[in-house]
């Protein structure tokens, strides 16, 4: 048998290559570890929005989802628009089956999806100081913060000033008419074959009742048009049948467009400012969202006179200064969210002064997070210093009626008060027992 020993070399060579070979077999048995750790380090969330035709708050969100991307590569965000009738359908369904997506769009009066466990606390996502007081007054549930509150609105009241002019109307300096102004006023427009107001209750369930409830507000004042709202007041109070037989005369005057019951909200917007045209729009100051866009895709005309005037002040008004404050479309997170940390950080990008300024100098309406609205320098600034001349010394209302009924009384209110009462087809007396009968207020 033959023998034969190695170069000396050789053993070195060998354990370098089975140390080579080791180090090639570890990379690839981390790299195969780490490649699904990797991939469960970047997560998509999925973020429903209202909002599909209105350009302005469409593009801001559009253009946040883009920034937070960019800043925070980790995580992607699948943004879909959709409108709110088929989001609040959709959501209300998946959020029991688990397939809600991880943020979407939602007002206060849904608060019932935070009782019902559907909706996760913000407090250790975002920062609660830079979000406005009373708006998170709007989105507290048992001490949590549950919302980041993207929108806030004035209830406010619009008109065309060529219009006024037409039917021989000047608004007083102060831009508040008395009743007996107001309703003289409305006469003259009907007279003149004008729609005094565009309403319309399609696919809401309050435009119909903007109006009454400004009324009932300054006519009540503060504290006891919340206990209205919340049944610890009837509406069958003198003071409230009061006020409702006034908005009575007006209905029967010929105040609301027949086509009201079918006119959808976008729809009373163009009846508003292009076609036919109405006097006055009792609505909610986000009417910019869809009135300050092009024309040509339905906003209003680019010489169109927009006025705002105050909502008349009702014969012996407890608080003629009373206007409603509300929030309005605000972002929530799905408990149930299995990319929490990054809804979290997109939540918390939202909620910064600076995105606050840039809401307000794009969208021109108000926010629930907190501003410098002297910033604001874009052509609409004549706009919005019209608006802020109209809410000072305003004592505010926060909320709208819908933020405090639920359940039968806020059907009610929606079939009645915003639908019937409007329309005409319902009295006085008969409104105010359905209401009282529906939240079970009593004398």
């Amino acid at each position: 048998m033959t023998h034969f020993s190695l170069p000396a070399a050789w053993p070195g060579l060998c354990s370098a290559r089975r140390s080579a070979a080791a180090l090639a077999l570890a990379g690839t048995v981390l790299a195969l570890i780490g490649a699904p750790a990797m991939a469960q380090q970047q997560q998509t969330l999925t973020m429903w929005s209202h909002w599909p035709d209105e350009v302005s708050k469409r593009s801001f969100i559009e253009e946040r989802v883009k920034q937070f991307e960019a800043a925070t590569p980790q995580c992607k965000v699948n943004l879909q628009f959709v409108q709110k009738a088929d989001l609040y359908t959709s959501v209300k369904t998946s959020v029991r089956t688990g397939q809600a997506p991880d943020i979407f769009w939602l007002e206060p009066d849904e608060i019932a999806f935070a009782k019902s466990g559907y909706l996760e606390p913000l407090d250790k996502y975002i920062d609660l100081a830079n979000l406005e007081d009373w708006a998170k007054r709007a989105w507290t549930w048992n001490g949590k913060v549950y919302a980041m509150p993207q929108e806030a609105y004035s209830v406010e009241l619009y008109y065309n000033r060529d219009l006024m002019k037409k039917i021989g109307v000047t608004p007083p300096a102060g831009m508040q008419m008395t009743q007996a102004q107001f309703a003289d006023m409305v006469k003259r427009s009907v007279a003149a074959g004008i729609t005094p107001t565009a309403t319309g209750v399609g696919d809401r369930p309050y435009p119909g009742a903007f109006f009454l409830q400004e009324i009932l507000l300054r006519k009540l004042g503060t504290e006891d048009y919340e206990k209205l709202l919340t049944g610890k007041l009837p509406f069958q109070d003198p003071r409230v049948i009061e006020a409702m037989t006034w908005v009575k005369q007006l209905v029967d005057a010929g105040m609301f467009p027949r086509s009201m019951a079918t006119m959808k909200l976008g729809e009373s917007h163009y009846y508003f400012h292009t076609n036919p045209g109405a006097l006055m729009f009792p609505i909610a100051s986000w009417y910019t969202g869809r009135a300050f866009v092009a024309p040509e895709k339905g906003g209003q005309p680019k010489d169109f006179a927009l006025g705002l005037m105050k909502y008349p002040a009702m014969d012996g008004s407890k608080c003629p200064e009373c206007k409603t404050l509300a929030v309005g479309g605000s972002y929530v997170m799905y408990s149930r969210s299995k990319n929490k940390e990054c809804a979290g950080k997109m939540l918390s990008s939202l909620a910064t002064v600076e995105n606050g300024n840039k809401w307000m100098e794009s969208v021109l309406l108000q926010t629930g997070v907190r501003t410098d609205p002297s910033r604001i320098t874009s052509i609409y600034a004549p706009y919005f210093k019209e608006l802020q001349e109209r809410g000072a010394g305003a004592r505010y209302f926060i909320g709208t009626p819908l933020h405090y009924m639920s359940g039968k009384c806020g059907d009610t209110f929606a079939q009645v008060l915003n639908r019937a009462f409007p329309g005409g087809l319902v009295s006085v007396n008969d409104a105010a027992a359905q209401m009282d009968a529906a939240c079970k207020a009593s004398g």
